[in-house]
């Protein structure tokens, strides 16, 4: 945030050109083809059944304000995207020119986002209870009408998020906080993601993940691109960088689109009804426009982007941009008809309680065999697994095919670590987790217990380091000193803090099993993506400083870590000891909805998972204190080799220079 000692930067002024008309004219087209898809393929009718028709300005008002608010969240996104990563700050952190401008711009789309989000808010209240909107614009009516559907509630989240972005844009001059507001923007996806049709209804986990991956992609791509379109017709300085990073990371964007499209769209409708149905046309409409937006990307990074390299200009890139953004628009507005749109009728089962539940059916009860074998690959963490576990590998690579070497046993450990996170997740572990809280505590104990000592034994961050170029003295600085600037940053450091990090770690587990917020999110998938990231953050800062091989921003001495360790254990065991005697059973409502013919005393399975949390303590802890003894015997080695050197470099004379001192106190002299 500002203080005395940060001025403002001034705005480039080269250029008055603004991307405003096009902004518009793409926002108007796009609200223009969602309205009239909706119209044409009968998705106003797409109503709760049994609910009246709620009227026009109810039935095609939600459309247009979604599209509204939808292209407000890109741009804001868009521009912190650039501020934060494609234009470098001034040396002394505060935000140059181009992320100065760009951190005002996402501002005031963060005020339209705002605003739309609280109009959204009206308009699915009103939809969803079957009203017109005047009528649900009452406050006690509006506030009953939120209290009870999720999808207001869901824009609410979103609203709040908006405001505080355009609060925090108008207070932001440093390129530290730019990167936060960055990841608060992203964030501001997830709530109407997380309680769409996506989440409801059969495979809804499948549906939810690829939605998440599929917006925040499409965010990215479509935002960055009209924040390069402004920074281009602003004129503005570091066109050609900014320009290099977008492209490589479009490339990302548009394969990571096409993948959850793809399966986002097989959840909700057969391969057979792709063109015999409206929905399915509409699916096709909109890969359609996904493969000419790529290639118009790779024509923008063969033809603009080379030619700004070569110094040629960027007319080219800004002309193949802006087409891009109209097609991008397009694609927006055929999305927002297609969320409008009813899946075709014979794609619609009615799904058994488990499917609604849990997204899926169980096929038995949970033997060893089906735990390591049925698997249903989580496209979150399972994703994550195997990406981690390739970066770190083509890291590796790259010190090795340069004649560096790296220790064997940290690419074990590292993937090590993935692998109990994917087993966690995806095999029949992650399958049943969320149906039964025994096989649920075994997910937990491996992605908080093992997964995290495995991953920071992998010193990741040490391999980044040193396999990613520095950026130079006047360059601007890249992936290498972004990292170096997350690890030392204030947030870092308050996080490995000994008491913080204990109090994550272990404090987490009481607030979440006995305060009835476990029961609570049992019943949203949002909820379990939230708890298995927690596992593994609060596992991972809590292991970093005790054990990583990665230099944490505390140094802690060797015994406040070995106190650390230890610390945790009683409460860690004492919490197992607690769900072993309850005698109430946490999350019953919703286990006892379930009704698995497997599970016949749910008060039976949750001391179970308190034994199976009782008794996984003792592998980590083994794990750790066989760490330390090595890292300390290491230690000792390195330092004792220190001595060596300094003796050979100095003729011996510290080693003189004691014997003499031990010499003349047995002769009975003083020493001085």
């Amino acid at each position: 945030m500002p203080s005395d000692a940060v001025t403002k930067p001034e705005v480039p002024a080269q250029r008055r050109a603004s991307v405003l008309p096009l902004l518009s004219v793409g926002v108007v087209l796009a609200a223009l083809i969602a309205v009239g898809l909706v119209a044409l393929t009968g998705g106003a009718g797409y109503l709760i059944a049994g609910l009246p028709d709620p009227g026009l300005v109810t039935r095609y008002g939600i459309t247009v304000v979604r599209v509204l608010s939808e292209a407000a969240s890109v741009v804001c996104i868009g521009a912190l995207l650039l501020a934060a990563f494609l234009v470098p700050p001034q040396k002394s952190g505060t935000l140059g020119p181009e992320g100065y401008a760009a951190v005002r711009t996402a501002g005031i789309a963060a005020w339209v986002w705002f605003a739309a989000a609280l109009l959204s808010v009206a308009f699915t209240a009103a939809d969803g209870a079957g009203k017109p909107f005047g009528e649900v614009l009452s406050p006690q009516t509006l506030l009953d009408l939120v209290d009870a559907i999720e999808q207001p509630k869901a824009w609410l989240w979103t609203a709040l998020i908006a405001v505080l972005l355009a609060l925090g844009c108008r207070l932001v001059l440093t390129w530290g906080w730019t990167t936060v507001l960055f990841f608060v923007a992203v964030a501001g996806l997830i709530p109407v993601a997380v309680t769409g049709h996506s989440a409801s209804g059969g495979s809804h986990d499948m549906a939810t993940n690829s939605l998440l991956f599929h917006l925040v992609a499409a965010s990215l791509w479509v935002g960055g691109l009209v924040a390069l379109l402004a920074l281009g017709w602003r004129r503005g300085n570091h066109l050609t960088i900014a320009a290099k990073r977008f492209s490589r990371m479009a490339l990302v964007c548009w394969i990571v689109m096409a993948i959850s499209g793809v399966i986002n769209a097989l959840v909700r409708i057969n391969l057979g009804d792709l063109l015999t149905t409206d929905y399915g046309l509409l699916v096709v409409a909109k890969t359609v426009a996904l493969l000419l937006l790529g290639v118009f990307g790779h024509q923008q990074r063969r033809r603009g982007v080379a030619g700004l390299v070569n110094g040629e200009g960027g007319s080219q890139l800004l002309r193949l941009a802006a087409v891009e953004v109209l097609i991008m628009f397009v694609t927006i507005g055929l999305a927002s008809g297609l969320a409008r749109t009813p899946p075709p009728a014979d794609a619609v089962t009615t799904p058994s309680t488990t499917e609604l539940l849990i997204g899926y059916n169980l096929d038995g009860a949970p033997t060893f065999w089906r735990l390591l074998t049925d698997w249903r690959f989580d496209l979150v963490y399972g994703t994550a697994a195997i990406v981690m576990a390739g970066l770190y590998l083509a890291g590796v690579w790259r010190l090795r095919r340069r004649g560096d070497a790296w220790p064997v046993g940290r690419i074990v450990a590292w993937l090590a670590g993935c692998l109990v996170i994917l087993l966690a997740t995806s095999s029949g572990i992650g399958r049943y987790a969320p149906a039964m809280f025994s096989v649920h505590m075994g997910s937990h104990m491996m992605l908080s217990m093992v997964a995290p000592v495995l991953l920071v034994l992998g010193g990741p961050v040490t391999l980044a380091l040193r396999a990613l170029p520095s950026a130079g003295r006047d360059a601007p600085p890249g992936p290498r000193e972004w990292l170096l600037a997350a690890v030392h940053s204030p947030v870092s450091r308050f996080l490995t803090h000994p008491i913080v990090a204990l109090l994550l770690f272990v404090g987490s587990f009481y607030a979440l099993y006995f305060s009835g917020l476990f029961d609570s999110a049992l019943n949203y998938h949002w909820a379990h993506l939230a708890m298995n990231a927690h596992f593994l953050l609060a596992g991972y800062v809590f292991y970093w400083p005790v054990i990583g091989v990665d230099q944490a921003p505390r140094r802690i001495p060797p015994i406040g870590r070995l106190g650390m360790m230890f610390a945790a254990m009683p409460f860690h065991a004492f919490f197992g000891v607690i769900l072993m005697n309850m005698q109430n059973v946490i999350g019953q409502l919703f286990y006892s909805q379930l009704r698995l013919p497997w599970v016949g005393d749910l008060l039976t399975d949750q001391r179970l998972g308190g034994g199976i949390a009782w008794a996984s303590g003792e592998v980590p802890v083994l794990l750790v204190l066989i760490a330390l003894l090595v890292q300390w015997a290491r230690a000792d080695e390195r330092e004792a080799k220190r001595k060596d050197r300094r003796e050979e470099n100095t003729g011996g004379e510290e080693l003189a220079a004691y014997n003499a001192m031990l010499k003349n106190l047995a002769d009975g002299k003083r020493v001085e």
